[in-house]
């Protein structure tokens, strides 16, 4: 069905060293195993000390009673419109008076605060997003009703970046395992895969073993839940995206009645993700090789928007990339891209739906070309390791594989077979993202204290909004319509379109998002939006775009020495404003 009007929409029937990037976080951390002494040193800001001080009082062993932490607020160092803290939470909840981790907090004040509704948390996506990052990145994108009537609140999650960040392999060892990964690996690929996977649960267990079995989804919506108290709200509203909607779906399920408004948007179905991980991962092979499939379909059909593949694009990717594994191209850093490189990318570049493909179509074409300027011929750096290490381990913390090493293989194999586009590339390489972490999980070395075990149904809870995408490459769509009908009261707005996530993608699912989170108005059931960007004609610098610097052309929204939004370029995980 198609808009009658552009816009509106239509109805059917142990860890490392966190770095100082912001604010009061001038200093290193480090969270020491058992044996140590935990110590934070405390930085001078804009010349007067900042002090953050815990709160966490002797509490049950479930966790559900434990004094909130107390936030003494200070301009950021990174960007002084807006406000940082430290908040001090409990590493395990089974012991709140035993050990403490520090989590870094950001927030926007109300601009309208006589108006003010409350406090609106913005959850990434990852495991292993940066909440502080997406505050930056995004705040100006959000619509000017959010901004005004919300304290906008970000945080980065324990284990993530500088709230005591993971550690498993080096950036060297890293770098090691991505250049040896091939886009078309040989038939002992299973094998390999699993010795990459040993390797990186080593390296987890080495460095930060004292951190591992604390990172799990359940704590981290304990955390939210201290930071509600925080500052002072009875409910929270809440937006979170991509794997942040399995948070929100925790946080929904634990704490039912501290939910003002919630809207998840790319979803995730939970019973499927923790309790079915090789359920839910071959729908994630599937739905990413299926838009991969749409684009190259597209590239066939429209070959003076694409450039890409002469008459049979699915024919000519399958050779690039062998091609690339026989012999890669030296970067301009003097690094190794190879068929892997183009797979790894492809697969979040596919987030950005239609308004991508020309770009990618070109992308390709370079890459045919051996010119090093490809956006698709970057391999993974520092900063998507440092991204991807807390995707591997929040996930095998959070989910039930069973430990067959035979079933492993089987299921691997078989997922692989069945997306022969992108799937060998992903399923087969080191641990890195999503779907690809089997092979690390079935042999994982931690205990899982803080994964969440269930219920998934959020009961008593005010109406939740799930926004589901139907070509949705990351998290099928078929996620989201699960999610509804699991949740106790939840209505599904779908975004018919290609790409991840829909909010700020089009100006009728932002329209009803904001309206919902502001106003409480939950559009009527069966409502679908339909107006996604056509694919656009690159233009003639995109290339030389993707390949600046993390700082350049971002201002002030963006800290310095970041990549970005999950090591793939610098508009990943940011939150458009619909044109």
């Amino acid at each position: 069905m198609t808009n009658t009007s552009p816009g509106q929409p239509t109805r059917l029937a142990n860890t490392g060293v966190s770095a100082a990037v912001c604010g009061p976080w001038a200093t290193a951390h480090r969270y020491r195993p058992a044996g140590h002494r935990y110590r934070l040193a405390i930085a001078a800001v804009a010349g007067s000390a900042v002090l953050v001080t815990s709160g966490v009082a002797a509490a049950r062993a479930s966790g559900s009673s434990v004094a909130a932490p107390q936030l003494d607020w200070s301009a950021c160092q990174a960007n002084d419109s807006y406000e940082c803290a430290e908040a001090k939470v409990p590493l395990d909840y089974r012991k709140p008076e035993g050990r403490s981790l520090s989590l870094a907090v950001i927030r926007r004040k109300a601009k309208d605060p006589e108006e003010k509704l409350g406090t609106l948390v913005l959850q990434p996506g990852g495991p292993g997003g940066s909440g502080v990052d997406h505050m930056f990145s995004n705040y100006d994108k959000l619509p000017a009703e959010l901004r005004e009537r919300f304290d906008v609140l970000g945080f980065d999650a324990r284990g993530v970046k500088r709230s005591e960040p993971l550690e498993c392999l080096t950036d060297e060892q890293y770098a090691q395992e991505v250049t040896a990964a091939k886009g078309r690996p040989g038939e002992d690929a299973v094998d390999s895969a699993a010795a990459s996977a040993v390797r990186f649960n080593d390296a987890c267990k080495s460095a930060s073993a004292g951190l591992l079995p604390y990172v799990g989804t359940d704590y981290v919506a304990r955390d939210i839940d201290q930071l509600r108290q925080a500052v002072g709200e009875d409910q929270l509203t809440f937006y979170g995206r991509s794997f942040g909607t399995y948070i929100g779906t925790v946080y929904a399920s634990k704490f039912p009645d501290r939910v003002r408004a919630m809207a998840l948007d790319g979803a995730y179905d939970p019973v499927l993700y923790a309790d079915q991980p090789y359920t839910y991962d071959r729908e994630q092979y599937l739905a990413l090789d299926a838009a991969m499939g749409r684009f190259l379909d597209w590239c066939a059909q429209t070959p003076t928007a694409c450039t890409f593949g002469d008459s049979d694009p699915r024919e000519a990717f399958d050779k690039l990339l062998r091609d690339l594994d026989t012999e890669p191209v030296t970067t301009a850093a003097g690094g190794k891209a190879n068929g892997y490189t183009v797979a790894y990318r492809l697969m979040f570049h596919l987030n950005d739906g239609k308004a991508k493909w020309s770009a990618l179509g070109e992308a390709l074409h370079k890459a045919e070309q051996r010119d090093h300027t490809s956006l698709l011929l970057r391999p993974p750096s520092p900063e998507s390791f440092h991204f991807l290490i807390p995707n591997v381990v929040v996930e095998c913390v959070d989910r039930a594989y069973p430990t067959s090493l035979r079933r492993l293989k089987r299921e691997v194999s078989d997922n692989v077979a069945a997306a022969p586009l992108l799937g060998p590339a992903i399923g087969l390489g080191p641990p890195t993202y999503d779907h690809n972490h089997a092979a690390a999980c079935v042999q994982w070395p931690g205990e899982r204290v803080s994964r969440y075990d269930g219920p998934y149904r959020a009961e008593g809870a005010a109406p939740i909004l799930v926004i589901g995408t139907t070509g949705d490459p990351d998290t099928p769509y078929q996620d989201s319509v699960s999610l509804t009908r699991r949740l106790d009261n939840a209505t599904l707005l779908t975004f018919k379109a290609e790409g991840h996530a829909a909010f700020g993608r089009s100006p009728c699912t932002t329209a009803a998002v904001t309206a919902y989170l502001t106003d409480l108005t939950v559009p009527p059931a069966g409502t679908v939006c339909e107006d996604e960007a056509p694919p656009k004609q690159t233009p003639p610098e995109a290339s030389d775009r993707s390949q600046r610097t993390p700082s350049e052309g971002l201002g002030r929204q963006k800290p310095a020495g970041s990549e970005l939004r999950y090591g793939v370029d610098e508009q990943h995980d940011v939150i458009r404003v619909p044109r």
